[in-house]
């Protein structure tokens, strides 16, 4: 055990600490931005790279599975070079890999420089939040969360939006080329402002690492192309999660019994971090289903255009600001355990207003809900980041960042194949229902038969009444997923007290702000 630390006192000193933060999240959203802008323009790269509807996704799922590989190497690498040096070197080749992707000339070139590109991103999200904790003292760690956690809750809020600008007002290279002059200023100020963690040279266990990349990459291709392949019925599939359960089990047995697994083997019995990484995949379930499933909808069935439509979800992001702001302050006074179940409760509120929409709404329950679940995960995000750090000593917290960082990139896939395929599978079913209910009675004085003799007039007449049926059935299809979110987050919110509340951090007893278990 780690003596005890002062409250007061940052792990390392920053020269000008509000310019560093400033730079460190402009790379964070960026970042992450990048991740999510992308979405908007396949259509555009589709036409310009010569692919199909079919193979132009492998420039998401490259990117995604490059990324989810490399994030666990964070912390040996960090320790190896030099937080600092690592930090650089990612800007660096995420900014120069993001000109390639823009000079791309077909789909081959473009998977393999989102290769690039994943592999150098994924180390700036967990080395942020490092840097975030090891800059300001303990006493401050929750409002740091909070500034932290809003670049990476608004972001992927932000995304679609400015990507829908981009693409309909330039063309798609520039979703890339956006990247250029922010990268550069990142590396400039980051070279002067950065300082460096002591550098460690800890062994590297390949095999460690070689089987948990192995369940991470094969998890991630299940998780990405279920839908597509239906699952189960796909022997791809079958094979993805056979591979996902052996790697699993064979890192598992290798972590417990090895001398010096790849990651240590205290990260996963820590009590906070073990039961926050679970409520970070249960958050990334609900929070990336949403925002996955919200925009479409909005625009399919309630036919609001695609900038209206991020005006609408924008509520969402500003409950995030102002929950964040206000969790920062609760964690010192509240036990930031009863913040982390409430939010969780206020975001339940929020999907189950949402099983109230009916075709025929006004924009206000978008409005409200959707700034009901920012408040509500917002709070969770920051109180949950302060629990799971609270014991973790500053040599492990890259290590752990790392798979606080990968449970939320697992969470959100999990969260959008999940709701992606259930939205599938019960439009299809409620369509039956529905059309099975669609008699000539019903319809009378206006039939199948009768419209017969309109010809093309009365087939459109029945195309009409069946765009309405799917209309309807999607509808129920989609109040079905909001219920399960729903149900889904209220149990999860007594998982909370699961963790120990952080220890006093005032001057005279300051005790586990920093303390490994």
């Amino acid at each position: 055990m780690e003596a005890a630390v002062d409250p007061d006192k940052p792990a390392l000193k920053a020269d000008n600490r509000p310019l560093l933060i400033m730079v460190v999240m402009l790379a964070n959203i960026m970042q992450i931005l990048d991740s999510t802008i992308a979405n908007v323009a396949l259509p555009h790269m589709q036409a310009g790279l010569g692919a199909t509807l079919d193979t132009v996704t492998w420039t998401l799922t490259s990117y995604i599975l490059a990324a989810a590989m490399a994030i666990p190497l964070t912390g040996w690498l960090a320790d190896r070079i030099g937080s600092r040096n690592l930090f650089l070197i990612s800007i660096v080749g995420f900014t120069l890999s993001s000109v390639l992707c823009a000079t791309a000339t077909n789909l081959e070139q473009m998977v393999i420089y989102r290769v690039i590109q994943g592999m150098s991103g994924a180390f700036i999200m967990p080395l942020s939040q490092t840097v975030m904790l090891d800059i300001n003292p303990p006493k401050k760690h929750p409002q740091a969360m909070a500034i932290w956690g809003m670049g990476v809750m608004i972001a992927p809020i932000m995304g679609p939006v400015i990507g829908g600008y981009i693409t309909e007002n330039f063309s798609w290279e520039w979703i890339f080329l956006i990247n250029l002059p922010i990268g550069i200023i990142v590396v400039t100020m980051l070279w002067v402002l950065l300082p460096s963690r002591p550098i460690t040279r800890r062994r590297f266990d390949l095999f460690g690492f070689s089987m948990f990349a192995l369940f991470v990459a094969s998890l991630q291709l299940l998780l990405d192309r279920g839908n597509h392949q239906d699952w189960f019925e796909s022997w791809e599939i079958i094979i993805e999660c056979g591979l996902a359960i052996a790697a699993l089990w064979i890192y598992v047995v290798h972590t417990a019994t090895a001398k010096n697994p790849f990651l240590s083997k205290h990260l996963y019995l820590n009590r906070n971090l073990a039961t926050a990484m679970f409520l970070v995949v249960i958050t990334g379930v609900v929070m990336f289903a949403t925002m996955a499933l919200l925009p479409p909808m909005l625009q399919n069935i309630y036919g609001y255009p695609p900038f209206e439509a991020g005006f609408l979800l924008a509520p969402r992001g500003l409950g995030f600001m102002i929950s964040m702001g206000l969790a920062g302050r609760l964690s010192r006074s509240i036990d930031a355990r009863f913040v982390v179940s409430l939010g969780l409760l206020i975001g339940a509120c929020s999907t189950w207003m949402m099983t109230g929409w009916s075709l025929e709404m006004e924009r206000w329950p978008i409005i409200i809900s959707g700034f009901l679940q920012g408040i509500g995960m917002g709070a969770v995000f920051v109180s949950m980041n302060v629990l799971a750090f609270s014991t973790i000593s500053m040599k492990n917290r890259t290590d752990a960042a790392s798979l606080m960082n990968l449970a939320r990139t697992i969470g959100s896939s999990i969260g959008i194949a999940t709701f992606v395929g259930i939205l599938g599978r019960n439009w299809q079913t409620s369509h039956a229902d529905l059309a099975g209910q669609v008699t000539e009675a019903q319809l009378s004085p206006i039939s199948p038969t009768t419209l017969e003799r309109f010809g093309d007039y009365g087939g459109q007449a029945m195309m009409i009444i069946d765009a309405e049926v799917n209309r309807q059935a999607l509808m129920i299809a989609y109040l079905d997923d909001f219920w399960l979110m729903t149900i889904l987050t209220v149990i999860c919110a007594p998982f909370a007290f699961l963790m120990k509340p952080p220890a006093s951090l005032e001057p005279d007893s300051a005790t586990a702000a920093s303390t490994a278990h």
